[in-house]
């Protein structure tokens, strides 16, 4: 029997954003990084300080992270507020380390900036499509994953990448299967500036 015509058209989509600031890191900066004291976080390692962004040696990373949560608020969200950064934090992933699934609350938009140079294979960044237990599994075939129904998906990082994304989103990182270390920085971002409407009393001022 031959299959009638149909129409496929998403509903929603989940953004992510990346963009290049190798140009606001400076070696210096880089050595800072490296040298913070680390403490161990299960399988990986994140900095004692978890305000990083804070440290004047830092301005010109935290003025080129501040420059892209604005263009996400006004380009891709298409939104009157701003964001700004409330945590950040370093990470290091030795050899054989990962980072668990997981997602960030008391937050809105997260993200992740690979500063120094990334090992070869560089530990995939993977976003799974569901947050919750899932009664049933209904995964796609081989060959049949497309955008509506693949239950993953691969950010694959580089050097002076900056990564955007809904903090809501399950992710993990990948193990480092190399022999150098994995460095990073994370952070969140929350939302100021007023929500909702005087009149349908429903303002709030962040």
């Amino acid at each position: 029997m031959a299959t009638r015509a149909f129409d496929v058209k998403p509903l929603f989509a989940e953004p992510y954003f990346a963009t290049d600031i190798s140009d606001a890191i400076t070696p210096e900066q880089i050595d800072l990084l490296k040298g913070l004291e680390m403490v161990d976080n299960q399988t990986n390692r994140i900095s004692k300080d978890l305000y990083i962004f804070e440290r004047k040696e830092l301005r010109s990373i935290a003025k080129a992270v501040q420059n892209a949560l604005d263009s996400y608020a006004r380009d891709v969200m298409g939104i009157p507020q701003k964001f700004y950064v409330t945590q950040s934090w370093t990470l290091i992933n030795p050899p054989g380390a990962g980072m668990h699934g997981h997602s960030h609350s008391n937050s809105i938009v997260s993200g992740s900036l690979y500063y120094a140079e990334m090992p070869e294979p560089p530990g995939n960044m993977v976003f799974e499509r569901h947050s919750s237990y899932q009664q049933l599994e209904l995964g796609p075939t081989n060959g049949q994953v497309n955008v509506y129904n693949t239950l993953k998906n691969v950010v694959v990082p580089q050097q002076g990448q900056l990564l955007l994304f809904p903090s809501r989103l399950q992710h993990y990182v990948e193990p480092n299967q190399t022999q150098q270390q994995r460095y990073s920085i994370a952070f969140n971002a929350f939302i100021k500036g007023k929500l909702g409407s005087l009149r349908d009393v429903s303002e709030l001022t962040l």
